[in-house]
């Protein structure tokens, strides 16, 4: 395993991560043994960097992990979330700090733990001054239940208004080839700040397994996806979703000459933006986190990526479009 610093916190991060947002049963089923056997295998190969969130499954997500991990949990950099998913609220989210302080010990109680090592901000509650959040999250850091906090999903210049009343430790935002959306602000400026960065989604939600093709369909109300948007980009939308296709039958035939694997090249991608600490990768199975380890063994150069970037600008596809993840 690679570690990066995860960065101004001290702490020595996993390059590769394991999410738990599909362990949160939203989202179709799942085997749960298999999901243990997948947190423990994540553990063996020096996976430390395990990120759940109250928003997946209101607890289910944090009582699976915690299960999972047992004694464990000591030797990891343990990340959870707060601020979404709140049915009585009319955009569903809750930055108060009245929320802050019951969903921490929420969390707590599911993961059984008395503290994490980082609590973020899963979206932004705009109806709620960021100073009250920010206070709420420096409370919680000086009552010894968080370590170190950050935000999620939110704006560069909210990011830098948040960093007026009190550092923020790490983001976290979607990231892959088909969306670079953060590279235009979000990355540059955590990146000066020294504010250690999380990419999720790096896998493009499936597109980059290389496993879809013409005959992939999304079964409505099942499967997210049939909705077409993944965070505002169209990936699998109609009109799309044939051309995304195309993109990835050439990305395939790039990863086959240098003898690698679509999902290994696409991690590696990831990984080598250096404003990146942990690409965070979901898994159900054993099998599906050793699959992964493979991406710690590609190194990209600047030729390499500028060679990827070819086949999106050959297929029209904008991967910055002025679009925010609301």
């Amino acid at each position: 395993m690679d570690y990066r610093p995860f960065g101004k916190t001290g702490m020595e991060v996993s390059a590769i991560g394991f999410g738990c947002w599909e362990i949160g049963g939203q989202y179709g089923h799942f085997d749960e043994n298999q999901v243990v056997k997948a947190i423990h295998k994540a553990l063996d190969l020096g996976i430390n960097c395990f990120d759940t969130a109250q928003g997946y499954g209101m607890g289910r997500s944090e009582e699976i992990l915690a299960k999972s991990l047992g004694s464990r949990r000591k030797d990891i950099i343990l990340v959870t979330k707060f601020g979404v998913g709140y049915m009585e609220k009319e955009n569903r989210r809750d930055g108060s700090r009245e929320r802050a302080m019951a969903s921490i010990e929420a969390s707590l109680k599911f993961l059984d733990t008395d503290y994490v090592d980082v609590y973020l901000n899963h979206w932004p509650d705009r109806e709620v001054p960021f100073d009250e959040t920010m206070r709420a999250l420096e409370d919680i850091v000086q009552q010894g239940k968080a370590r170190f906090v950050g935000l999620s999903n939110f704006k560069a210049e909210e990011i830098a208004q948040c960093m007026k009343t009190r550092r923020v430790d790490v983001g976290q935002y979607g990231y892959h080839m088909f969306d670079r959306r953060m590279e235009k602000d979000v990355f540059p400026y955590c990146w000066e700040q020294g504010i250690g960065m999380m990419g999720y989604g790096s896998l493009a939600h499936g597109l980059l397994t290389g496993t879809f093709d013409e005959t992939t369909t999304f079964e409505e109300g099942k499967d997210w996806r049939a909705q077409g948007g993944a965070f505002n980009m169209p990936l699998f939308t109609k009109e799309n979703f044939p051309r995304n296709l195309k993109v990835v039958a050439d990305l395939k035939k790039i990863a086959t000459g240098l003898g690698v694997e679509l999902y290994h090249l696409a991690l590696a991608w990831v990984l080598s933006n250096p404003a990146i600490s942990v690409a965070l990768v979901g898994a159900r199975t054993p099998e599906e986190v050793e699959a992964n380890m493979g991406a710690l063994k590609i190194t990209l150069n600047e030729t390499d990526r500028e060679e990827l970037d070819g086949v999106f600008a050959a297929h029209g596809v904008d991967t910055q479009p002025d679009i925010w993840v609301e």
